[in-house]
């Protein structure tokens, strides 16, 4: 396994992190299963575990915890987390905010049975908090021992500068790390995000690099999709073949099937090799639910894709380009509120009537 420096933190990661998000209800139940993943994970060099607090409400955690406590080599491993989604009913049990923050950050510990957390992230932006008070009270974890670093995931570009920008004027710590969604059939944050997270000196760990099971060579052209079993279950209109983004993915899938094929690998294997070849990447989250998923991911580690190979996926999906949306769980609330797209009514027109009603008169 290849180690990279995680975001000018002088923390070595390895190339690929365990990703946990299928561990727990929403994917595997089986705790001891799960645990024999994460050391079987370890003992192949992954020293980078990803989780969050939201991950099956806390179960993915509390499984993640209870694996490195029986392991015993706690210190050997870089633990990274997350909080932002809602935790329980209730108002102010989510966000960015210190309130928030300093309270699930002592909920994550105490799932995870450690004392402190390697990379705390924060997981999607919250335009209800200034970023001047998310990095404030992350600094103060920093300085408290209870984290190491922080960073953030799946923030737009701008958002990025934003934050850099506040940090430096307020003399605040910096997010060292973003976590984007990045695949073959998600090349979005090639225009922006990945551009600005090498100028800002910050690690990028991609998540879904099989584009929600579309790239495990699963789904394929012409045949019947069941949309009542795994991640088609779960989210059954990405997934339906009667809408044109599921079309537009699976014509995609055919082109990278064909040079998967040509290299004698599998496709699974060219998507997680995929994202390791762009400079701003750092690691790439795999997120196995089973010992058999860990293992396929495992076996395409050797894989190296030579500028021939990388023009010909260009040419299937362009460099820049999304053939799906891969976040579906979070928008810019400038696309979600109306009202902050729309003027008043009154304030619509080109013409001024006020101005026409005083001239007729």
């Amino acid at each position: 396994m290849r180690y990279r420096v995680l975001g000018g933190t002088g923390i070595e990661v390895s190339a690929y992190c365990l990703g946990t998000m299928m561990f727990g209800a929403i994917g595997n139940p089986d705790h001891d299963d799960c645990a024999r993943i994460i050391h079987t994970a370890l003992d192949q060099g992954i020293n980078f575990v990803d989780t969050a607090d939201m991950y099956s409400a806390g179960e993915s955690e509390e499984i993640v915890g209870k694996a490195l406590q029986s392991r015993g080599n706690r210190d050997d491993v870089v633990l990274a987390t997350k909080v932002h989604f809602p935790m329980g009913e209730g108002r102010n049990r989510g966000g960015n905010s210190r309130r928030w923050i300093v309270q699930e950050v002592e909920e994550s510990l105490r799932r995870l049975r450690t004392d402190r957390i390697d990379l705390y992230q924060v997981h999607r932006p919250d335009h209800r908090t200034d970023i001047e008070e998310t990095l404030g009270v992350l600094g103060d974890l920093v300085r408290a021992g209870k984290i190491r670093a922080f960073g953030c995931s799946t923030f737009p570009a701008e958002q990025l500068v934003e934050a850099h920008h506040v940090a430096e004027k307020r003399g605040l710590p910096r997010f060292r790390t973003e976590q984007p969604p990045y695949s073959l059939l998600a090349r979005g944050i090639e225009r922006d995000v990945l551009p600005v997270v090498r100028r800002l000196g910050m690690g990028a760990l991609t998540w879904s690099p099989l584009a929600s099971g579309f790239l495990t060579g699963r789904y394929r052209k012409g045949r019947p999709i069941d949309l009542g079993t795994g991640r088609a279950a779960l989210h059954p209109a990405r997934f339906d073949p009667a809408l044109s983004g599921t079309t537009a993915k699976l014509d995609a899938v055919e082109g990278l099937t064909a040079i998967a094929e040509d290299l004698g690998r599998t496709l699974p294997e060219l998507a997680l090799a995929f994202p390791l070849a762009h400079p701003a990447v750092t690691s790439v989250i795999i997120g196995p639910r089973t010992a058999e998923q860990l293992a396929a991911a495992l076996k395409g580690a050797d894989l190296v894709l030579d500028d021939a190979v990388l023009d010909r996926i260009d040419a299937v999906v362009p460099p820049g380009t999304n053939v799906y949306h891969p976040d579906g769980v979070w928008q810019p609330p400038a696309l979600t509120d109306p009202a902050l797209r729309r003027r008043p009514v009154t304030d619509r027109a080109a013409g001024d009537p006020v101005a026409e009603e005083a001239a007729a008169g």
